[in-house]
């Protein structure tokens, strides 16, 4: 296990009283840590939230909702428990707060924020912080990212469709680009979905579930469907789109540079015909890539480069979710020439072919909270065999959660990045605890141990139409068709405190 580090807090000494932990992100990791540590803080702390979006974006749902229409306004969950503030008044405050704003830089202890949405006349404001939890997610698939303002690369020959409105992180914003997205899909006579992964799974499906009449093609390059899970998970996928006339194509990759070959005839009705690696040609009126989505590390990166893997854009942490960043001294030193040599001599090749990140994208329906139980083994805290290489680092203050951590192989998921929140707010606790003393005896050791996050076996639930799923929770694989069309939003909705929802409620 690590060991508590004392950490300097320059806001302690400010005429400030109030202490703060930051939780920058409020979506399913992030507003997990806010809740644990607004119920632990201690008198005298306060925790303040900072998000861009004026409610919970419940992303999972989107793929959905932009193809059936009517429940757009249930992806977007009031933060209900946390109080909103303005930027001009949040240093003011001491209790809990959320800060609707936008993130600029942070440092080992002050965050730069910009107002949201654009257009505000207030400045740029700083804010000082003891510590932090940096839970800002991956940069969504274009065909669920509300934030890209441009016309996406899946526009085709279909003059009427819709750009894609300016977002400015508020619920009206959100509905309005939801309901354009299911305008598009409806006037696209083909959509061609690029990716096989949860994501494009599930658009596959529920487009052809919702428009029976469209020709849909979903192309992976992979050999089989869903690559970080079982095999029966690709079998029962596979089977599911068949049974609702998908056509599949396995073990293709779309050429991009076919997309900017565009039609020569301007008002030209006819499909858009893009290529794959192989020649292997398909024409399609709408395209939607669902092929991932990149690391929102950037902050971490100008902050300090070492912070972020240079390969996978990945902010790499400890167990105990504490940003990994080494001292000088315990880096490891620089090799010569001559030194790479003789390594590279001793080297065995492989001849297998190595493995390439995958395609696969989370944002299909997760394992909603009520599913699982407080003993779940989806994750697990319990004391590692083998210790972590890197036990110090230069930002004892600063926890990393979510899809932005190289979190030891954990699948990139809401319930990932809800349990690794959980041990980063309680490792905070601890640690102000040991600052405040508070509920230690005199005499004690105040080198408390800090709790160490180790990941559990896959988990995913993936919707196959309107009512069928297939599910892989402990190595178990199965189908399910108790499905519904709003894929439940109100669990989501009770689990941001909101229980007994009604359809009325959930405009607000």
């Amino acid at each position: 296990m690590s060991v508590a580090k004392k950490v300097s807090h320059p806001s302690s000494t400010s005429t400030s009283p109030t202490r703060t932990v930051v939780v920058l992100g409020g979506s399913y990791g992030g507003s997990r840590a806010a809740q644990v540590l607004a119920e632990g803080m201690p008198n005298g702390w306060r925790v303040v939230l900072v998000d861009r979006n004026s409610h919970m974006n419940h992303v999972y749902n989107f793929p959905r909702y932009a193809v059936l229409a009517g429940h757009e306004h249930k992806a977007f969950i009031p933060y209900n428990n946390f109080p909103s503030s303005s930027l001009s008044d949040i240093s003011s405050c001491s209790s809990h707060v959320r800060v609707q704003a936008t993130i600029t830089s942070i440092d080992n202890h002050c965050i730069t924020l910009s107002p949201n949405p654009p257009g505000s006349r207030q400045s740029f404001f700083e804010l000082e912080f003891d510590y932090a939890i940096y839970a800002l997610g991956s940069h969504l698939p274009s065909p669920i990212d509300l934030w890209s303002h441009r016309k996406e690369s899946g526009v085709t020959s279909i003059s009427e469709s819709p750009e894609i409105p300016t977002y400015g992180g508020t619920k009206l914003e959100g509905i309005s680009s939801i309901r354009t997205r299911q305008k598009r899909v409806e006037a696209a006579r083909s959509v061609l979905i690029v990716g096989g992964g949860a994501l494009g799974i599930q658009f596959a499906s529920d487009i052809a579930a919702v428009h029976p009449q469209k020709r849909v093609t979903l192309l992976h390059s992979r050999c089989r469907l869903l690559p970080k899970f079982d095999d029966a998970m690709h079998e029962e996928a596979l089977q599911g789109l068949q049974e609702l006339n998908v056509r599949v194509i396995l073990g293709e990759r779309l050429d991009f540079e076919s997309l900017q070959h565009k039609s020569t005839k301007q008002d030209s009705s006819e499909p858009r015909v893009v290529r794959t690696v192989s020649g292997l040609e398909i024409s399609a009126d709408l395209l939607l890539l669902c092929t991932g989505q990149a690391p929102n590390t950037e902050l971490l990166r100008d902050m300090d480069h070492r912070a972020v893997s240079p390969d996978t854009g990945l902010a790499r942490v400890l167990r105990t979710m504490q940003l990994c960043v080494p001292p000088r001294s315990l880096e490891p030193l620089e090799f010569h020439a001559d030194d790479v040599l003789h390594c590279l001599k001793k080297l065995t090749l492989n001849t297998e072919e190595r493995i390439g990140q995958s395609e696969l994208s989370p944002f299909s329906r997760s394992i909603a909270h009520a599913d699982i139980p407080s003993t779940s083994p989806l994750s697990s805290t319990e004391t590692l065999v083998e210790p972590y290489p890197c036990q110090k680092t230069l930002y004892p203050n600063i926890f990393v959660v979510g899809d932005a951590a190289d979190a030891f192989d954990a699948i990139k998921a809401g319930h990932t990045s809800y349990y690794q929140a959980e041990v980063a707010a309680r490792n905070i606790l601890r640690l102000i605890s040991r600052d405040e003393k508070v509920g230690i005896a005199a005499g004690d050791d105040l080198d408390l141990e800090l709790e160490e996050y180790a990941p559990g076996p896959p988990a995913i639930k993936v919707s196959l139409g309107m009512t069928k799923s297939v599910y892989e929770v402990n190595g178990v694989v199965g189908t399910k068709n108790d499905g519904v069309e709003d894929l439940n939003a109100a669990a989501m909705w009770a689990a941001y405190g909101m229980r007994d929802v009604s359809e009325e409620d959930m405009f607000a």
